[in-house]
């Protein structure tokens, strides 16, 4: 139940975004805008501002950042195992995939938060802004694989991946942030995690899964949120990890779908719809599985 009211404010807020899409008359034309505004402005200043000041204990983080990667690659090479469940189409197959090891940082960064305080958050978006170029090199070579997108082209002009190494770069250069800068920095953060869950909420979509049946998706909802949290639990035991690391590897490894596999998706060419409905039913899943796994986190403390 701790845990459960944990998340509740968190998932609050995804419902509430469903909520203002169905019933207050912000339909079609106002999310896509929302959702550009946190993908290209707020999400990037958040991650920014989180890598160039958190201190960054390499002793700690090496090992955190080695067990974020093994799980993102057993999540990819778990999908890709799963390619005859997915559908006959490459762009269907690229377009899904992601869905196996790509993660929402919005969630993870509210949750963490919730779990640690402020050395959660700082350490979940130290995770999550390391682990995002591979997330989407992963993914944009795949789809890029499959379809016409050029990949140096993609990933040249993602604003997360420019946001994060902007970041470790400022970070690691030892330079401070202007005393005025820091709190607008922190005022775009604070709104990117609540517009980011109400887009999340806002972009749920519900009904059938298409083109590649309900096995499919539902492997790749066992492999996101199950798998891959078992897989990083085990990892991190290896690696050593501890405390406030430990739990954001596990933490990190059960999030959901990221909603950007669905704008990549659609950049692309891909399949949208296939992809927003597995982000749904992973979301709507992690609220159960989430709960499951921070119960177990905070049994083994």
């Amino acid at each position: 139940m701790q845990s459960f009211l944990l998340l509740l404010p968190d998932f609050a807020l995804i419902a509430l975004g469903v909520a203002l899409r169905r019933f207050a008359g912000l339909g079609d034309g106002f999310w896509p805008g929302v959702e550009r505004l946190v993908y290209f402005v707020l999400f990037p200043a958040l991650l920014f501002h989180a890598l160039a000041r958190a201190s960054i204990d390499l002793a700690v983080m090496g090992p955190l950042f080695v067990v974020g990667l093994l799980t993102m690659a057993g999540g990819l090479v778990l999908g890709l195992l799963g390619r005859p469940l997915l559908g006959p189409g490459a762009m269907t197959f690229a377009s899904r995939v992601q869905c196996a090891y790509r993660f929402n940082t919005y969630i993870g960064i509210a949750v963490a938060g919730k779990f640690a305080g402020a050395a959660g958050v700082a350490s979940m978006g130290a995770l999550c802004g390391a682990m995002v170029p591979f997330a989407n090199m992963a993914a944009v070579t795949l789809l890029a694989h499959h379809g016409q997108g050029r990949l140096g082209r993609e990933l040249a002009r993602n604003p997360l991946i420019i946001a994060t190494l902007a970041g470790m770069a400022f970070n690691l250069s030892g330079a401070q942030l202007p005393a005025p800068v820091v709190p607008f920095l922190q005022r775009l953060a604070d709104a990117a995690v609540t517009l980011g869950l109400l887009a999340v909420g806002a972009a749920l979509r519900v009904g059938r899964s298409e083109e590649g049946g309900r096995l499919g998706a539902a492997y790749l909802c066992a492999v996101k949120l199950l798998a891959l949290p078992a897989l990083a639990w085990g990892l991190a035991s290896v690696f050593g990890l501890t405390g406030i690391a430990f739990a954001t590897a596990v933490i990190f490894a059960a999030l959901p779908t990221a909603s950007s596999a669905y704008i990549l998706a659609m950049r692309m060419g891909g399949d949208g719809p296939g992809v927003a409905w597995l982000i749904s039913a992973t979301t709507v899943a992690a609220a159960v599985t989430l709960t499951a796994w921070l119960t177990l986190l905070g049994s083994a403390a």
